[in-house]
């Protein structure tokens, strides 16, 4: 049944999702990774297909767009009216800590946040924290491992300001051993962990606060490939 933000049918998503905040990564995502691909959803610009890996697993992918209300909206719907089980976002981040260099894998292993999202719970002098699944993230670091990659895992920030007034404030998260920062880890965190789902969020440095450069755009691809092999492994897990 279509809800406010998604068109697509009963049935046309699988039992696990990739979501990538990008819609044109998505539909390279599912040109590029799967086969016998249905579109089963385009409104407001979201992309979301359906089709099968390399070993016939069947798998989603779509765009979540930017921010966490963007992704609270997609993830809460996929996972109450869709049937979704799993919720892999997949996306790119900027590093914090010297030891993470550009096109790196960094699994959230947690999500801090600067954001009002959890005053809706009135939560009374308490702060939430928002984890992934253990086991989701375990097939993920492993298939990391198979394949050699580079990769770390621990806490990120889900940031609600992209251009901060306070060019200096990351600083302070950095001390805290705050490994990266993206903008939607928090929110699908919270919404899996209240509709007892799972999620992971899977992120690629593409910049470095610290050495202060970014990835090319041939980088930044080559750097995606990666984390998009590691998610589709953990996904084929639970497809």
């Amino acid at each position: 049944m279509p809800t406010p933000h998604i068109a697509a049918a009963d049935h046309d998503f699988a039992k696990v999702v990739l979501m990538p905040g990008d819609p044109k990564r998505a539909q390279w995502i599912a040109d590029t990774f799967l086969h016998d691909v249905k579109l089963v959803n385009d409104v407001r610009g979201m992309l979301a297909f359906t089709g099968l890996t390399k070993n016939n697993k069947r798998v989603s992918v779509m765009s979540s767009g930017m921010g966490m209300p963007s992704i609270g909206i997609y993830s809460h719907e996929l996972f109450t009216t869709y049937g979704v089980e799993v919720i892999i976002r997949i996306g790119t981040c900027g590093s914090y800590q010297r030891e993470i260099g550009l096109n790196e894998i960094v699994f959230a292993q947690g999500a801090c946040t600067d954001s009002n999202w959890m005053s809706q719970y009135h939560l009374q002098g308490c702060t939430y924290s928002a984890i992934c699944d253990y086991d989701l993230l375990e097939a993920a670091v492993a298939a990391a491992k198979d394949a050699k990659f580079t990769y770390h895992v621990g806490n990120v920030l889900s940031a609600d300001v992209f251009y901060d007034y306070d060019h200096e404030i990351w600083k302070k998260w950095a001390e805290l051993g705050v490994l990266t920062v993206e903008m939607e880890s928090y929110a699908l965190y919270q919404t899996a962990a209240l509709l007892r789902k799972k999620a992971l969020c899977i992120l690629t440095t593409s910049d470095s606060f610290i050495l202060e450069n970014k990835l090319t755009s041939e980088e930044r691809h080559t750097g995606l490939g990666k984390m998009v092999q590691v998610a589709l492994t953990a996904a084929e897990v639970y497809a």
